[in-house]
């Protein structure tokens, strides 16, 4: 006899290939982290050359997720979904084959990085559509988030156990083996709103971000190379971010649609949870390139032992992410995510302190353990405030600018604390310190924006209220 299916299952097979594709996309961003020194080896390349390689897998994600989370519109969520999986698929596989570093930011930055930004999107607008209750969404939005935060810290975990008892290409072929199966999972997602191939699509202003955040990131990579360079990249990045905002401001004036609509910038609530955002995916993935970089190249461990430490960041984020929904019906979400920031602040505190006390790799784990659960416990709320603050029909835009800044968060990590370190390895403990004074002072920062969230009802318990419709229209500024 069979047993009829309960609403549960269908969430749970519902959410599974969602949630593994945001495992597997933070995963990859965190995982070659363990492989540098072999993978410079095998390929006679440089670190820098690897962290190129890893910032610019970040920041291709970042510049595509607003114009991919357009496309949602005119393709439909799915069909992103399962065209971004194959990119990514065709990169994992390419870069596993690769003979040299040309063929490795082919694969893992290019291919990865433009399929991660299409297939993202869908990730949070199909669970915001299929989840509208309040509790559920909750549910929903913790499972996916943790399992981002999950991917992140484990990398390091996962990809020095592959690297070391098989191959750093071996990684690759894991997430191609992870894909293939998400895209089997995916048969039971369905699309709950029809594409629309007539809607209008701004390319010009997806070039214009596009350009100007490729710009300002690659300028901050030649930090410790080239001053005037760097300065001369900075200018003209933000020159093209100054005229995308007026390009689509102008578009909204003429009543044409463009790529961003400037009302998601009008709600304060919002505008913090994008700071929030923008600054935990840094430390996420700051704290995991500086910390493994300097065990690697300075205290001379290999990908295993380095893979090891992270296991104390990735019980941290396991713990406290499953304990999202548990938490946030017994606590506000301000209060999570101001939580969240003061545990991660002492776990770098701790990651300083014991750095010159003790050698031992050891001394590492507490510090990680504290950063892990700081981070789990304000993974989720921070989406979650983001997310609600806004009616349906927006959910794409929103979805698209909050996963971009979240992106541009962990190639900002990877390139300002990762540039910062690598411009002198050979002093040791000092270029360490300062990539992590750098990181404390930017949580210090993520911690005053998430004080100033505004204590209402919509940030109050059962993780983000969401408002009836017509409050969302109030709060999106239409009301």
């Amino acid at each position: 006899m069979q047993v009829p299916s309960t609403p549960a299952d269908s969430a749970r097979r519902f959410l599974a290939p969602l949630a593994l594709a945001q495992f597997i996309c933070s995963f990859a961003g965190s995982n070659m982290n363990v492989m540098i020194n072999d993978i410079t080896e095998d390929l006679d390349t440089t670190v820098t050359g690897v962290q190129a390689t890893i910032t610019l897998f970040l920041l291709i994600m970042a510049v595509l997720m607003i114009p991919c989370s357009k496309l949602t519109d005119r393709w439909g969520s799915k069909r992103c979904f399962i065209a971004g999986l194959v990119l990514y698929g065709i990169g994992a596989l390419l870069s596993a084959l690769s003979p040299g570093l040309g063929l490795l930011i082919l694969g893992n930055s290019v291919f990865e990085g433009v399929g991660t930004a299409l297939l993202i999107p869908p990730v949070y607008i199909l669970t915001t559509l299929h989840f509208s209750e309040t509790t559920s969404r909750a549910r929903a939005f913790g499972l996916i988030s943790g399992m981002g935060g999950v991917g992140a810290a484990a990398g390091p975990l996962i990809g020095g156990l592959i690297t070391t008892g098989i191959s750093w290409r071996a990684a690759f072929v894991f997430q191609v083996a992870i894909v293939a199966t998400i895209v089997v999972l995916s048969r039971r997602v369905s699309d709950p709103v029809a594409p629309d191939p007539t809607r209008p699509f701004d390319a010009f202003g997806a070039v214009l971000s596009a350009v100007g955040m490729l710009l300002v990131v690659l300028g901050i990579l030649q930090a410790d190379r080239d001053a005037v360079l760097m300065a001369v990249l900075l200018a003209i990045g933000s020159a093209f971010l100054i005229w995308f905002l007026v390009h689509i401001r102008a578009r909204e004036r003429a009543g044409k649609e463009p790529l961003l609509s400037t009302r998601l910038f009008k709600n304060r609530t919002s505008n913090l949870g994008l700071v929030t955002q923008n600054i935990q995916w840094l430390l996420l993935m700051g704290t995991s390139f500086v910390v493994a970089v300097f065990l690697q190249t300075v205290r001379g461990y290999n990908a295993i032992e380095t893979g090891l430490i992270f296991t104390a960041a990735t019980a941290g984020v396991l713990v406290s992410s499953l304990a999202a929904g548990r938490l946030a019906k017994r606590r506000a979400q301000r209060t999570l995510i101001i939580a969240g920031f003061v545990l991660t602040v002492a776990g770098i505190g701790l990651l300083l302190a014991l750095v010159g006390v003790s050698s031992r790799v050891l001394a590492f784990g507490p510090g990680l353990l504290l950063i892990g659960l700081g981070l789990g416990t304000m993974l989720t709320p921070s989406v979650n405030v983001v997310q609600s603050s806004f009616p349906e029909r927006l959910q794409g835009e929103i979805s698209g600018l909050s996963r971009s800044v979240s992106n541009l968060g962990s190639s900002f990590g990877t390139a300002i604390a990762g540039t910062i370190l690598v411009s002198d390895l050979a002093s040791g403990n000092t270029s360490y310190v300062l990539a992590m004074v750098f990181l404390a002072v930017l949580a210090f920062i993520g911690l005053t924006a998430a004080v100033l969230l505004p204590t209402k009802p919509g940030l109050g318990r059962s993780t983000a209220d969401v408002p009836a419709p017509r409050s969302l229209d109030t709060a999106a500024g239409r009301g």
